[in-house]
């Protein structure tokens, strides 16, 4: 399965993103751990060693690479280039986890990353899962990505939600696109559920049968984000039963 996770920045989705990596690899998956988020914090939340992470080379720094798989520097450029090596030589491996990372925002006023896009899209749709491999690409917040066609060929699009009007409107926004780009099963999951209502508001805003995970608000999480967790992968409430019904659609 191919995983894509998105929604509205500050939602969670990083550290449900990792939770679920952490989760299919205690399993027994081989999962290939995708930082498409400019903001490149998935390693971290992951618990990858940091002087790992600071060498490992991210695919928008592949410059003559990108350009010599893609066709050149000119404004058109191949859609199919050829990817085979590219994972082995720009990943991290972690037990049964090989994680890669997009990348950061360029500067203003630079090229845009339509090379580096095509060369993750091909990358992603190059791997043809065996039974017990997974792919899960971390997503950048809000819509960008969709509108750059990063998860394009995934089989899943799971957004995460607060129990917000306007975290709720970025989601229907991305589920919107994710139906443009072709995505045929778009899920939502709720996030940082404190109380009753909150579940009551997720549930009356968004199409019920759709909702396939809602996560409480943990204490754990909140030290994590604070960075004052342990760096051990966190098991929080409600990742299971939400891998399980991603498993199951």
């Amino acid at each position: 399965m191919k995983l894509a996770i998105s929604g509205k920045g500050g939602v969670g989705k990083t550290t449900i993103a990792a939770a679920l990596i952490n989760y299919f690899a205690r399993q027994g998956y081989q999962v290939y751990a995708v930082d498409a988020d400019p903001d490149t914090s998935l390693g971290m939340v992951l618990g990858l060693p940091q002087e790992r992470l600071g060498t490992l080379k991210p695919i928008v720094d592949m410059r003559q690479l990108i350009a010599e798989r893609t066709g050149g520097e000119g404004a058109f450029f191949s859609l199919n280039p050829e990817v085979d090596g590219l994972l082995e030589d720009y990943t991290i491996k972690n037990g049964n986890i090989l994680f890669l990372k997009m990348g950061a925002i360029k500067p203003g006023g630079s090229t845009c990353y339509c090379r580096e896009n095509t060369v993750l899209n091909a990358m992603i749709n190059s791997l043809l899962l065996k039974r017990q491999e997974m792919v899960v690409l971390d997503m950048g917040a809000g819509i960008e990505h969709l509108t750059r066609g990063t998860s394009r060929g995934v089989d899943v699009m799971l957004v995460v939600t607060e129990p917000t009007l306007v975290s709720i409107q970025t989601a229907r926004v991305v589920q919107q696109l994710a139906r443009e780009l072709g995505i045929e099963k778009i899920k939502f999951v709720g996030n940082k559920i404190r109380q009753a209502r909150d579940r009551e508001f997720i549930l009356g805003h968004l199409p019920a049968e759709d909702v396939i995970g809602l996560i409480p608000l943990q204490a754990a999480i909140l030290d994590q984000a604070a960075g004052v967790n342990s760096g051990e992968p966190l098991a929080i409430n409600g990742i299971p039963e939400l891998a399980t019904s991603l498993l199951k659609n």
